[in-house]
């Protein structure tokens, strides 16, 4: 503090405080300077911190209350008047509980401007250019929110098998180089087509490695159980096969490197796990950690980070399992001719 004063005396110190637990939401509206419609509210899956471009998500928001979804459209209204903007407008928000926070606003179109056109079958970017170039919403027609009945999941692809040392875990810095479209009428198959077709392989059985830091180990009891009913065999490493056990959870004790062989990359290299689940256990490498996850890159295997990917992926499965994948156009989506 010393230091930054002398630095700058004239300018305020900056003090972060992180948000855990906080869902992020983006939300991309067109504006003509009377009218501001939302063209899309999306729903991260995993929890904010990283960077957006990274994150899977869903539109319309899959567990965001209505009321909650009301006034961050108030909010987004408000904004788009006060900063006067014409054409289209990209927010982050970050939602925890019943507080609303604000990351960033961009008064420009955003990537997933592409995304949310497919999804409501609306072509924001071309409407925004007539916007900008005098047209108001009414004359283009675009008065009515499109909230649509199906889901629509984006998930990002990673070059992380074109670089075998690079750990896995995402963070604030984008490493995303491209994302995929998933539709249906649920959030596991709309997750779920998504997911494989980044090339990522959706396991129907087998057996599942779970390796989660202590603040996880509660909320891994659930999608514990749900693997099991699904089929799968469990192996964990010491601490997580202790709270598994005391849950009345079946799983098997697997060795963690350090704790001699057969251990964890054996069962890896060998082909016997299908699915990973580890969560990181603290800022820094860990030499366990980021050699498993590197591992599952070049063998091929899904690694899951977090929870709420962890969550998605088994909601994912079990809709395969149950209805395998439904294929139809992105227009019968829009249209409404499925159902």
């Amino acid at each position: 503090m010393t230091e930054a004063v002398k630095v700058s005396p004239a300018h305020p110190v900056l003090v972060d405080k992180f948000l855990e637990h906080a869902i992020e939401v983006d939300i991309d509206a067109l504006c003509d300077g009377e009218r501001c419609m939302i063209g899309g509210i999306m729903e991260q899956l995993e929890e904010a911190g990283i960077h957006s471009g990274d994150s899977s998500c869903v539109l319309p928001p899959h567990s965001l209350s209505d009321s909650i979804v009301l006034e961050l459209s108030r909010l987004t209204r408000l904004l788009a008047d006060r900063l006067e903007v014409r054409g289209l407008m990209n927010i982050q928000w970050a939602v925890k509980g019943t507080e609303i926070y604000i990351i960033e606003v961009n008064p420009r179109a955003s990537r997933t401007v592409p995304f949310v056109s497919k999804a409501i079958g609306l072509p924001l970017a071309q409407f925004a250019a007539r916007v900008m170039a005098g047209r108001t919403l009414e004359e283009l027609g675009f008065t009515e929110e499109v909230v649509p009945e199906h889901m629509a999941v984006k998930h990002p692809v990673f070059p992380f098998n074109k670089f075998s040392d690079t750990d896995i875990i995402l963070t604030p810095e984008m490493r995303s180089t491209g994302e995929s479209l998933g539709v249906d009428y649920d959030l596991g198959s709309a997750f779920g087509k998504a997911y494989e077709a980044t090339g990522n392989k959706l396991p129907l059985e087998g057996c599942v490695f779970i390796s989660v830091k202590d603040a996880d180990k509660r909320e891994v009891i659930p999608l514990a159980r749900q693997l099991l009913a699904l089929g799968f065999k469990l192996i964990a490493t010491k601490g997580t096969a202790k709270m598994l056990t005391r849950n009345g959870i079946e799983n098997t004790v697997v060795k963690k490197i350090a704790e001699g062989r057969p251990n964890i990359t054996d069962h890896l290299k060998n082909d016997e796990v299908q699915l990973v689940i580890n969560t990181p256990s603290g800022v820094g490498p860990r030499f366990d950690e980021t050699k498993i996850r590197q591992l599952t890159v070049t063998r091929g295997v899904s690694c899951i980070t977090t929870l709420a990917a962890a969550d998605a992926i088994i909601s994912a499965i079990a809709a395969k399992k149950e209805r395998g994948i439904r294929v139809a156009s992105m227009q019968e989506y829009v249209a409404g001719t499925l159902r």
